[in-house]
């Protein structure tokens, strides 16, 4: 067994919630009370065990660096508790309730953008059927799991052979479009969050609200604070106000309240409003 250390409390299942609770993602699959995921062409198992979490097989730093941004191993969860405590009541609360959940990331940029496209203006569980249909379509399937489609896999597509699987077809020439741009995912990384937006806005069919969440969810930038998202405005509503839905300017006003920690507590609002028993 090849243990990954991960600081407790940690709540292996909680934490990867998201991958199932809104139907099956078949580039990250749970299976018999473990993560599956293909990497760099094989498929790896995470499961919890005492001090961590088993990956098998952990056959090099590739497979090491992406299960550890999968789970969510950069972010500073006790500076996080202890913001709460000292600012934040409200917060605090939640994130002792939460106690153990630990946000994952999303290791792949390009499939992290798709992604993105897939969930714009659609419910949570059509944009996982829709996703989990295109890469069981454009995917490659090793033992339980799918390696998401390749982004020259997708820059060759036909927008037919997405709008079969549930896009628009609008959002398939976004798809596609993405994956013959001329992006340098690497270079992205070493830029400020102003930086990034403004390259990521400049690709047809990439507005803000898939920028700040490639920011969060991807880059794991600690001041992302999507605000437009209508899940984050709802779960502002539920938890500093009256259950009525804010507005966006409310809720970037809402943001600074919460520096340097915007995008784990992004994260936690939405685990509290949607993930939470």
């Amino acid at each position: 067994m090849t243990l990954l250390p991960v600081p407790e409390p940690y709540d292996f299942a909680f934490s990867t919630e998201r991958f199932r609770r809104f139907g099956p993602d078949l580039a990250n699959l749970w299976h018999e009370g473990g993560l599956h995921r293909v990497v760099g062409g094989r498929e790896v198992r995470i499961e919890v065990v005492p001090g961590g979490v088993s990956v098998e097989p952990l056959v090099d730093d590739e497979t090491w660096g992406e299960v550890s941004t999968l789970l969510g191993l950069g972010f500073d969860l006790g500076g996080f508790a202890e913001f709460a405590r000292d600012r934040d009541p409200a917060l605090a609360e939640l994130v002792e309730r939460l106690s153990g959940y630990r946000p994952p990331i999303g290791p792949d940029p390009f499939e992290t953008l798709v992604t993105s496209i897939t969930a714009q203006q659609v419910s949570l569980a059509s944009a996982f059927a829709i996703r989990s249909r295109m890469i069981e379509r454009l995917g490659e399937r090793a033992v339980h799991a799918y390696a998401f489609p390749t982004r020259e896999r997708l820059a060759a597509a036909e927008p037919a052979e997405l709008t079969a699987v549930g896009f628009s077809g609008r959002k398939a020439e976004y798809v596609i479009g993405l994956a013959r741009a001329d992006l340098d995912y690497d270079d992205l990384s070493r830029l400020d969050d102003d930086e990034v937006k403004a390259r990521l806005v400049a690709v047809r069919g990439l507005g803000e609200w898939t920028a700040d969440w490639f920011l969060a969810r991807h880059l794991a930038r600690p001041q992302a604070w999507p605000a437009g998202d209508l899940g984050l405005r709802k779960a502002v509503g539920a938890f500093y106000g009256d259950g009525s839905m804010p507005s966006i300017e409310e809720v970037r006003v809402l943001g600074a309240r919460f520096e340097p920690f915007q995008n784990l507590t992004a994260h936690y609002l939405l685990a509290g409003l949607y993930l939470a028993p």
